[in-house]
């Protein structure tokens, strides 16, 4: 077991596991520390998120069961997304046989007994975005990150992979995540045996950055307007008769609005003009050619 670390120490230890880190407004401060203390904490708890399109509600929770919900949220193209940090609604009660276990690094820790240890306060949590019905598949990049994370966290306090341990192996409640994690945690211990801390360097953003709403004017021609399209359509959102193509016009447009409809927003937030947050929840891929006039 150990103190966690600060939010400072764990962008630096996931940067320095080579881990594509997105960090989202006031994640630092966000947690549930008025419920009880966080720590000493004894591992990483893996989840899957059991839906898609999950930021919001990692972030916020339910009425239920009130955000945050994990420190991260890890999505299909590998992004770990840093909501929350300190005590989160991640895990609720689990086994002491299994708290035991990952205390003394024993593996694969035994099935989990009666629900008696609040695992809120003793481990760092992750949510991994998955449908969690056994036909969703987790890409290759998804699970590297995973690794990653769970790596990069290990190495910062000198635990092994047995210290991994995911939700349905702390309590009966639960099925996540739906990989093994037996093969988790060897490639957790793979990375730990092989590469040091600080040998990858923070990898380049894998989406295009935000070009500003000003940039969305009718007749500006990009090819990353067509990048853009080409996601809307993605998202079932599309609004072309042919196309998408590179020059931003009223098909783009209604092609946008509906995606903020789909994101929530209504009346005059649903204006198909690009805004920073429904451009960071579109994740167009980079065109590698800019976003040049």
């Amino acid at each position: 077991m150990a103190t966690p670390l600060t939010a400072d120490a764990l962008v630096r230890a996931l940067h320095a596991e080579g881990v594509t880190v997105r960090e989202h407004s006031g994640w630092r401060t966000h947690n549930r520390n008025h419920k009880g203390a966080w720590g000493p904490v004894h591992g990483v708890m893996l989840h899957h998120t059991a839906g898609t399109d999950s930021l919001r509600l990692c972030r916020e929770g339910t009425a239920v069961l009130p955000g945050p919900l994990c420190i991260g949220l890890v999505t299909k193209d590998g992004t770990v997304h840093l909501l929350g940090f300190g005590r989160t609604n991640h895990a609720g009660a689990g086994s002491a046989a299994v708290l035991a276990a990952v205390t003394a690094e024993r593996t694969p820790p035994p099935p989990p007994g009666p629900d008696a240890v609040d695992g809120n306060a003793r481990f760092y949590g992750f949510e991994i975005e998955n449908l969690g019905n056994g036909r969703d598949p987790y890409p290759a990049p998804q699970l590297a990150a995973v690794e990653r994370l769970s790596a990069a966290l290990c190495r910062a306090h000198g635990w092994g992979g047995a210290s991994v341990v995911g939700h349905r192996e702390w309590t009966r409640r639960k099925i996540d995540p739906t990989f093994s994690m037996t093969r988790m945690r060897a490639r957790v211990d793979s990375r730990l045996a092989a590469e040091p801390a600080g040998a990858s360097p923070p990898p380049v953003p894998s989406h295009e950055p935000f070009p500003g709403a000003a940039f969305f004017v009718p007749g500006r021609r990009s090819e990353l307007i067509t990048a853009v399209g080409e996601r809307l359509v993605a998202e079932g959102c599309g609004r072309y008769a042919v196309g998408p193509g590179p020059v931003w016009g009223r098909a783009d447009v209604l092609s946008y609005a509906a995606w903020q409809r789909r994101l929530g927003y209504t009346g005059a937030a649903a204006d198909g003009v690009p805004g920073r947050a429904s451009w960071d929840r579109l994740r167009v891929p980079r065109t590698g050619r800019g976003a040049a006039a």
